[in-house]
């Protein structure tokens, strides 16, 4: 295990490069005791009842609450999303809770199998052990409660590693927590270097593994734990397409795919980064989009005016306008002045919105990941021609069609290679619905009732009275 003794996290805040939060990484010793602490809790954890369970999750919402403005400001400072949006994961937060509360009866419920003469049979569930999850900083409470609240209510014991950007968030789940009484032991967070967080996946101590991150990060881990049997899950990258249909509304359209591009700078792993528009609606579509973008309002997030902040760091914000030069050079159009936008500024977190056209689909630009405020729009032909662009990506997260037509929404649906198809919607998670992606988006399922499914393991009962003959 590495010497993390005289290490820290730092935690640099987009909103003006200044060191915002410092603290220790976890030493070995506290690693060590944390993974004692989360296997002497798990037997009485697991011997509570559902109702109980149920009861510690429910007082932590209520706990969790009443921060809202403080978690808000917290997400504002650590990542940059304007601090009047990220009020907005506190409610998303509580919704997929409550629905993984409300669902959980039903999920955890031993599975009846009609019995024989003389036989009874049952499928029960238990908790596979210690969960470890790995969140990202770009939804830092929304993305780890898909995992941790239905961990709990199985029984299992959680261990969250949060990405350092986020780092205090990972705090505030723990306060929460203590503060509604969980017993000890059962909910820890550490905060671990990649070295150290790579020396856990080894543990005999961690029984599922269930990241958020980048495609580099899964296979990195999932090559790590190829010499274990555990079970994993992992959400990793997506460059979502949407498909606006001939009969679209348009302007229904156009408002929320600017939304699903642009919102929270473009760093969401459903946000839309390509947009494939039927040819008869393309030049309007174009004109409306670019129009609308440009009444952002790009700069500091805290101030209630602003409503585009700041990437999260000056790294990702190179990394994007990189991206964004090179389809330039090949032949793409940008159609937004940044100079429009007096806070963008080549050298800092603070990037303009961009919209380009004229993109070649087999270009980096389309295919990659750019995770920032940018979209490309292209023209197409016809649903065959939509499909086939939308297919043609590494990645499968979401997709979505803008159509008055739902017959021919569900069949284009039927062909699409993602994990959630939506018609007229986009960057939105149906807490009722399987949350899960094919190819490079990785594999495993959040939220719905298939949410419990990955978090727990089965035991088969076959009982035969003595007394009786049976075959």
């Amino acid at each position: 295990m590495q010497n993390t003794l005289t290490q820290t996290l730092k935690i640099i805040t987009p909103i003006d490069g200044s060191l915002y939060y410092e603290t220790p990484y976890a030493d070995e010793k506290q690693i060590n005791q944390a993974l004692i602490q989360a296997k002497s809790a798990r037997r009485y954890w697991a011997s509570l009842s559902l109702e109980q369970r149920i009861s510690y999750c429910q007082k932590f919402l209520t706990v969790f609450k009443q921060k809202e403005q403080n978690i808000a400001k917290e997400i504002c400072w650590q990542m940059g999303r304007p601090q009047k949006q990220a009020v907005g994961e506190v409610t998303g937060v509580i919704e997929r809770a409550e629905y993984m509360i409300a669902c959980a009866k039903h999920a955890l419920a031993d599975v009846t199998i009609p019995n024989k003469p003389g036989v009874t049979r049952f499928i029960r569930k238990y908790p596979v052990g210690t969960v470890f999850v790995i969140a990202p900083w770009n939804f830092p409470f929304l993305t780890a409660i898909n995992t941790i609240i239905p961990a709990l209510l199985a029984g299992n014991t959680v261990i969250l590693k949060h990405a350092s950007q986020t780092a205090k968030c990972a705090e505030i789940f723990f306060d929460c927590f203590q503060q509604a009484g969980l017993p000890e032991g059962v909910f820890q967070y550490l905060h671990l270097t990649h070295n150290d967080a790579t020396h856990l996946l080894h543990s005999n101590d961690i029984h599922f593994v269930a990241l958020t991150g980048s495609v580099s990060a899964g296979k990195k881990i999932k090559s790590t734990l190829s010499q274990r049997f555990i079970g994993s899950s992992f959400e990793l990258g997506g460059k979502d397409a949407a498909y606006v249909r001939h009969d679209a509304n348009l302007d229904h359209a156009v408002e929320n795919l600017l939304d699903g591009a642009m919102f929270n700078s473009g760093q969401s792993c459903c946000g839309i980064e390509r947009i494939y528009v039927a040819q008869k609606l393309y030049v309007s579509f174009v004109e409306k989009f670019v129009d609308l973008a440009k009444q952002y309002q790009l700069g500091d997030p805290t101030q209630l005016r602003t409503t585009l902040g700041p990437v999260v760091t000056t790294k990702a914000a190179r990394k994007i306008r990189a991206q964004i030069q090179q389809a330039v050079t090949e032949g793409a159009s940008a159609l937004i002045d940044a100079s429009l936008f007096s806070k963008a500024d080549p050298n800092s977190c603070y990037l303009a919105p961009q919209v380009l056209v004229n993109c070649d689909q087999t270009s980096n630009f389309m295919q990659e990941e750019t995770f920032g405020p940018v979209v490309g729009i292209l023209p197409v032909n016809s649903d065959e021609q939509a499909m086939q662009y939308i297919n043609d990506s590494p990645y499968g997260l979401t997709g979505s069609v803008w159509t008055e037509d739902i017959e021919r929404a569900i069949e284009l649906g039927e062909q699409a290679e993602v994990g959630t198809w939506f018609m007229n919607r986009c960057d939105y998670l149906d807490p009722a619905l399987a949350w899960t992606g094919v190819k490079e988006t990785g594999y495993g399922v959040s939220l719905s009732e298939l949410g419990y499914r990955q978090l727990t393991q089965v035991k088969s009962y076959h009982l035969i009275r003595k007394s009786l003959n049976v075959a």
